[in-house]
Order: structure tokens, then C-alpha cells, then sequence
């Protein structure tokens, strides 16, 4: 029999216990490749003409592949709200198309499948982030980063009395068993949904620019120990991936907007709070002659 979760403690899940069997062999990591990603940045900044106003900054950012990695959020195969796990089904491909030509380019490819890391046990990928030299954080990793009131307002978008949009809503259980079959794992991806390997393999191999993409953009992206409060508090260059991510909002909750609104809204408020956003097309290509 199935028992209705709290719809906060679904997102944050913890990962199961690790599968008994012995880790393999220590496993390669990616080469460290020439090559340089133009950034085209969105961010909000207050106007000084308007108190209380922001307006749109664009800028572009130079980020080398070498120093680059991709943390992919929560993209699960089910959800228990469906309409949010068919506008995953619809992005995964998407998504795996960036994924595929960053990866060719040498970028970094973390997934983070929250709570089902137990599939992937004795896999290289996860080894590859087991294996990475233990590194001290210079600020406390948190288990959920939850929203800082010194730092930002409250979200623009109510999820208190509910966040699926399904005009039915079911019961919110556990459905998911790893990642969207849609998105690659391969090469020298790696796999983890902690906090604290993911610092580790960040410092380790000198990663100091992290994208975030995956779901869901108000709840996950947002208060993961790998998600974007956490990486801006480390003092990681972060962005988001604006076009591949997805907010949990219900439009039968305040403001009253449609969904796709609601995430646009989410959007803005990371952008004037916490970090830029880009097009995940910006991941696909390098500056000409620069991997020479």
C-alpha cells in the first residue's frame, strides 16, 4: 500500500543506503581540454532611477571547458504530479542534446538524480565522484539550503497549499526510480547527490563555473546541497540553465498566472537574487580556434 509524503519532503528525499557490494577501481577522469564557452548572461539589477525596480543586464562571460561543469537536478523517469513529468519527458531530449555536445567540447557532466543513487553503485560514474579527494568547504554544507530571507524576498510563486498543476491531484508518493532513460550517462560523466562529493571533485579538478539545469527551478535548483544557493555561497561562478528547467507551480494558486509564467517568474527572482541565466545553446559551442 502506498502512503501519501509530504510534497517538500518528496523533493528533498534523501538518497537511499548504498548498495553492500565492493567499489571498483579507482576510474580516469576527463582530460583537461582547450577550449572556451561564450556565455551570454541574464541578470536583474536595481535601477537606481526606481527603487524597488530591476531591470535587465546583459553581459557575455568567457568560461574555459576545462574549469566548467554541468550539475543536471532531479531530471526523474516519474513524478507524482503528471503534468510536471510530461514537461520533463518533453525537455529531457533537449536537454540531452546540450548535454551531448558540452560533453564533446570537455565540459563536465555531474547528473544528480536525488535519492536513487543506489542504481548506479559500482558504476564508474559513480565511483568517479566517490573517489575524489575529500576537500573542506569554507562554509557549512547544508542538507537543504532553504530560502534566505537576507538575501532575497519570498518566492514569487505559492506552492504552501499545493504545487502540482494535474486538475486531479494524486497522491504525492514516491514514483521515480532514477534518471530520465532520455538522458545520456556516459564518457566521463559522474554521479552524485551529495553535497559534499561534489565540493570534493569540484576542488579536485579546478571547476570553478557550474550550470544548473533540471527541476524543479523554485524547490530543488534553488535549495540542493548542490543546488544554486549552495554553489553561490562557495563561491562558484553559477548560472542557470533558463530554457531547461521547470518550476512546480499550480496556476490555482497565487499569483494566479500560468505555469509557464510562474517558472518565467522563478526565473527572474534567481536572476535578480542569486545568479545569471543563459541558453542552454551557449553550452554547445566554443569560441572559434580557441580548443586549438
Amino acid at each position: 500500500m502506498r502512503h501519501a509524503i509530504p510534497i517538500f519532503a518528496l523533493c528533498c528525499l534523501a538518497a537511499p543506503l548504498a548498495s553492500q557490494q565492493k567499489d571498483p577501481e579507482a576510474v580516469a577522469n576527463r582530460p583537461k581540454l582547450a577550449g572556451t564557452l561564450r556565455l551570454s548572461l541574464r541578470e536583474r539589477r536595481e535601477d537606481p532611477a526606481a527603487s524597488g525596480k530591476f531591470k535587465v543586464v546583459e553581459r557575455s562571460a568567457d568560461w574555459k571547458v576545462s574549469a566548467t561543469a554541468i550539475i543536471v537536478c532531479d531530471m526523474w523517469d516519474d513524478h507524482y504530479c503528471k503534468l510536471a513529468a510530461q514537461r520533463v519527458g518533453v525537455m529531457a531530449p533537449r536537454m540531452n542534446d546540450v548535454l551531448s555536445a558540452a560533453r564533446g567540447h570537455g565540459v563536465m557532466i555531474i547528473h544528480a538524480p536525488s535519492g536513487t543513487l543506489d542504481l548506479y553503485e559500482g558504476t564508474p560514474y559513480r565511483q568517479r565522484l566517490k573517489q575524489a579527494k575529500a576537500s573542506k568547504p569554507p562554509v557549512p554544507l547544508l542538507s537543504w539550503c532553504h530560502l534566505d530571507p537576507k538575501k532575497e524576498p519570498p518566492l514569487p510563486v505559492d506552492t504552501t497549499k499545493g504545487s502540482c498543476d494535474d486538475p486531479v491531484v494524486g497522491p504525492a508518493v514516491r514514483r521515480f526510480t532514477r534518471q530520465h532513460p532520455a538522458l545520456d550517462i556516459i564518457g566521463y560523466d559522474g554521479v552524485s547527490d551529495s553535497g559534499q562529493e561534489i565540493y570534493n571533485f569540484l576542488v579536485q579538478e579546478g571547476i570553478d563555473n557550474v550550470v544548473l539545469m533540471g527541476v524543479h527551478t523554485n524547490m530543488c535548483v534553488l535549495g540542493r546541497p548542490f543546488g544554486i544557493r549552495q554553489l553561490v555561497r562557495l563561491g562558484k561562478n553559477v548560472v542557470l540553465a533558463r530554457d531547461l528547467t521547470d518550476a512546480m507551480y499550480d496556476p490555482r494558486q497565487p499569483p494566479f498566472v500560468s505555469h509557464t509564467r510562474g517558472t518565467d517568474m522563478v526565473i527572474e527572482h534567481i536572476e535578480k537574487h542569486w545568479c545569471p541565466s543563459i541558453m542552454g545553446a551557449d553550452l554547445t559551442r566554443v569560441v572559434p580556434g580557441s580548443a586549438q
